[in-house]
């Protein structure tokens, strides 16, 4: 109990700036957790150098493949990595106070303002500006991952598949995971094979040489019983 406490207590700093960092970007993020990657790329990577832009894009990725909201997760893992899961725990009480304090202040006025018509336009302009925002984000977002051939195919496949025919998001995640564990499979298989094509090629580079050597010997060993036969013959 005591060791933990003591843990608790020199973790405090890092604790406290978890909890600051993730209440402030919750209290300034607007239309939901990849509208929120900027903001991240500023505070969490070029400020305080926390991740790298990788491992953000891999906090997204998990995030959105699992249960829950994407901002919540993605605070949870930055704040277990820093601090672990007590930081996990402040990040996420962080990231979640700022949103339950302004919508339980909004949904006691909402019921007096929804009629108000310059109400109704500024959530239309807010709307707006958060798709704007979104796609943004989903530039960047693209411009980061899609870096080959085969990510661009899937890229276009998937947007298909959603857009088009409405299969289920998850759907696709899942499959895209699986397509990446046998894209990584059949890359390893190959370079295996490169590496034992190469020792082939190496080892019988040796026995080329071992031969040469051995054949290099012998012919001495020939001519100098050769000179030795002359020399008794004279």
């Amino acid at each position: 109990m005591q060791r933990g406490i003591l843990v608790a207590m020199k973790k405090m700093p890092m604790l406290l700036e978890l909890f600051l960092s993730f209440a402030k970007i919750g209290a300034v993020t607007f239309g939901g957790g990849m509208a929120m990657m900027p903001i991240l790329q500023r505070d969490l990577i070029e400020k305080k150098r926390w991740m790298s832009e990788d491992e953000l894009l891999d906090y997204y990725a998990i995030g959105q493949s699992t249960p829950g909201i994407i901002a919540i997760n993605v605070s949870t893992f930055v704040g277990f990595k820093q601090a672990g899961i007590l930081g996990g725990i402040v990040a996420t009480l962080g990231m979640v106070l700022p949103s339950l304090v302004i919508i339980s202040l909004i949904a006691t006025f909402i019921s007096s303002i929804d009629h108000l018509l310059w109400a109704q336009k500024a959530l239309k302009g807010i709307n707006v500006s958060v798709a704007a925002l979104l796609t943004s984000v989903v530039l960047q977002f693209s411009k980061k991952t899609i870096k080959s051939l085969i990510g661009f195919l899937c890229f276009a496949v998937s947007f298909i598949a959603i857009f088009f025919f409405h299969i289920p998001s998850y759907v696709m995640i899942v499959a895209g995971a699986l397509l990446g564990v046998v894209l990584y499979a059949t890359s390893q298989k190959k370079n295996l094979e490169r590496v034992q094509s190469g020792r082939q090629e190496i080892d019988g580079e040796e026995q080329k040489t071992d031969s040469a050597e051995r054949k290099s010997y012998g012919d001495g060993k020939n001519s100098n019983a050769e000179q030795k036969t002359d020399g008794g013959a004279q």
